[in-house]
């Protein structure tokens, strides 16, 4: 099969790889496409302790395709099935995954792509989020995560405040159902907006989903007295500052939203699954760029820096 690899830093090799045989309780899903990831970003410009070249297929973790061959004692799935799954070499023709962590797509998804853990993570992270009609919801960061928590939570009967750098973004959260937009510029400005908006009492919710120093300061600032904070953005550069004395002071709940539990993660992916198909999310204009497989660097490279009118790539395969 053919198979990217991360070669070294800012390098994607495009390699011819064994196609992977499934063992017990796996499938093999002949991929129609793979997500790109901000969380790929680190390892895509270097980091000390990882090990280069990486495995064939390596941080590929958002595939969806059709299952074409059973391990032992695999049951409930047939080959030709099409599914979403959780696992970990999707940037190739082929993967295997564990088959409870695959799910069915319905025939009201053929033809379309869906990049299932990063759906999947959204709606994990809005339970999370504990999200109730009413509330003032701020989301910080609207890409991929973001927009598709703004529909969730505005679904939810919240008003949602969307906070982003760019105009397009903030055109994008209206989309989804963003009651106000404010453009993420000025730190003080933003919270003197939102003491505007809410009668000086900020927000009951306060989604993180950038994964950076500033707008985790900012987040702070603005959940209300005995709200919460949803830390959803993939921290992973290195340590973070907090306010611990603010945090003590308003009595605010703080989440870590990244789930880690199997049985979780596919709840998530499922719900997702039901959303999509029933039409109350339609993610199609978040798929704003397609690559084939041996542009996966010019996937990464748009994922960094973010040409106008980009919110996520996908890798296409079929």
């Amino acid at each position: 099969m053919r198979a990217a690899l991360l070669a070294a830093p800012g390098r994607i090799d495009l390699a011819d790889a064994p196609r992977p045989e499934p063992g017990a309780g796996e499938v093999r899903i002949r991929l129609e496409g793979c997500g790109v990831c901000a969380s790929n970003l680190e390892p895509w410009a270097g980091l000390e302790w990882m090990t280069y070249p990486g495995e064939p297929g390596g941080l590929g973790h958002e595939g969806w395709g059709t299952i074409d061959a059973l391990g032992e004692g695999v049951t409930g799935l047939a080959i030709g099935d099409r599914v979403a799954a959780l696992s970990y070499r999707s940037f190739a023709e082929y993967d295997l995954a564990r088959a409870d962590m695959v799910a069915k797509l319905p025939a009201a998804l053929d033809g379309q792509p869906f990049p299932g853990e990063p759906l999947g993570c959204a709606f994990n992270i809005f339970r999370r989020s504990d999200v109730r009609a009413g509330q003032t919801v701020a989301i910080i960061g609207i890409g991929f995560l973001g927009a598709v928590l703004t529909r969730l939570c505005s679904a939810a009967g919240a008003r949602v405040i969307a906070i982003s750098r760019r105009p397009e973004s903030l055109e994008l959260a209206r989309h989804y159902g963003a009651a106000e937009t404010i453009a993420m510029d000025d730190h003080w400005r933003i919270i003197e907006q939102v003491k505007t908006l809410t009668g000086e009492a900020l927000c009951d919710r306060v989604i993180e989903a950038v994964g950076k120093q500033w707008p985790l300061d900012l987040a702070g600032e603005l959940v209300a007295f005995g709200g919460r904070l949803v830390i959803a953005g993939y921290h992973q550069d290195g340590p973070r500052q907090v306010s611990m004395q603010m945090w003590n002071w308003k009595g605010i709940d703080v989440a870590n939203a990244h789930e880690r539990d199997p049985a979780v993660q596919m709840r998530g992916l499922r719900e997702a699954i039901d959303w999509v198909a029933d039409g109350r999310l339609d993610p199609a204009p978040l798929y704003s760029h397609r690559y084939p497989l041996e542009g996966l660097g010019e996937a990464l490279d748009a994922t960094r820096d973010k040409p106008e009118g980009f919110v996520k790539a996908l890798v296409m395969l079929r």
